[in-house]
C-alpha cells in the first residue's frame, strides 16, 4: 500500500497561543504512540487538509519531522475542527511499528446493485458500518467494499463471516453480525394513511353532530292581539 507523505516541525507554541499559528495557516498537532514520547508539532494547514481528505484514519502516512533522520509511520487518530467544520483546529497522529499488529476500525462501503432493487418496494438495510480488524500497519485496507449484487433473494444478507480479507488480517467482530441485506419496505406509510383517514372521518362526524337544540323563546302576544 502506497504511503502518503506529510512534513511537520516541532512546535514551541502551546495552549491558547495556538490561535496565532492558525491565523498564519499553520495547524497544531501531536504525535504519540506505544513506547514513544509525545511530541508537539505543527503542519502547513493546506498540505495537512489534503492528506486528511485522502488518508482518513486508515491510510499509513510518512511523517517527516524536520530535524529527524528517519520519517515516522503514523495514522491519523483524531481531527478537531470548529463547530462549522471549516477551520482545522488540531490533529493527533498515532505512531506505529511496522512489525507490530494494531487494532483499527475500517469503514465498510456498499458497492454494486442488487437486482432486487428494481422493485421500488425494496430497501437496503444496513447493519454495522465499520469492521474491527487486527493486522500489521502495512496490511490495513483504506476501506472494505461489500458488493450487494450477489443478493438475489429477499432477506438474504451479507454478514461479517462472508467478508474475505487478507489471511494476515484478523476480524474481531462477531461473525454473525449483519452488514447489509435487502428487505421489503414496511407498510407503515399505508397504515398511517388509513389511520389519518379514520381520524378525519371521526372529526367530520363530531362536527356534523347536532348539539342540544336551543329552546325557542315563547312568543309574546302582540299589543293588537291583547286589545282584541
Amino acid at each position: 500500500m502506497d504511503k502518503l507523505t506529510l512534513t511537520a516541525e516541532n512546535r514551541s507554541v502551546l495552549g491558547k497561543r495556538n490561535r496565532f499559528l492558525r491565523r498564519q495557516g499553520i495547524t497544531p498537532a501531536h504525535v504519540f504512540g506505544h513506547d514513544i514520547e509525545s511530541l508537539a508539532l505543527q503542519c502547513d494547514t493546506t498540505e495537512l487538509k489534503k492528506v486528511i481528505s485522502y488518508a482518513g484514519e486508515t491510510r499509513l502516512i510518512n511523517l517527516k519531522i524536520k530535524g529527524d533522520k528517519q520519517p515516522r509511520n503514523v495514522f491519523i487518530r483524531e481531527v478537531q475542527s470548529d463547530v462549522f467544520g471549516k477551520q482545522l483546529l488540531h490533529v493527533d497522529f498515532y505512531q506505529v511499528k511496522m512489525g507490530e499488529k494494531i487494532e483499527v476500525d475500517v469503514p465498510i462501503v456498499v458497492v454494486g446493485e442488487s437486482p432486487l432493487m428494481k422493485d421500488k418496494n425494496r430497501m437496503v438495510s444496513h447493519g454495522i458500518t465499520e469492521l474491527s480488524i487486527e493486522c500489521t500497519p502495512d496490511k490495513v485496507p483504506p476501506q472494505i467494499e461489500v458488493d450487494i449484487s450477489s443478493l438475489v433473494e429477499l432477506d438474504q444478507s451479507i454478514d461479517v463471516k462472508d467478508i474475505v480479507l487478507d489471511p494476515d488480517i484478523t476480524i474481531n467482530d462477531d461473525p454473525e453480525q449483519l452488514i447489509v441485506k435487502i428487505t421489503e419496505v414496511m407498510e407503515i406509510e399505508e397504515e398511517a394513511v388509513v389511520e389519518e383517514a379514520e381520524v378525519v372521518e371521526g372529526e367530520e362526524a363530531v362536527e356534523g353532530e347536532a348539539g342540544p337544540k336551543a329552546e325557542e323563546p315563547e312568543e309574546k302576544p302582540s299589543a293588537e292581539a291583547s286589545s282584541e
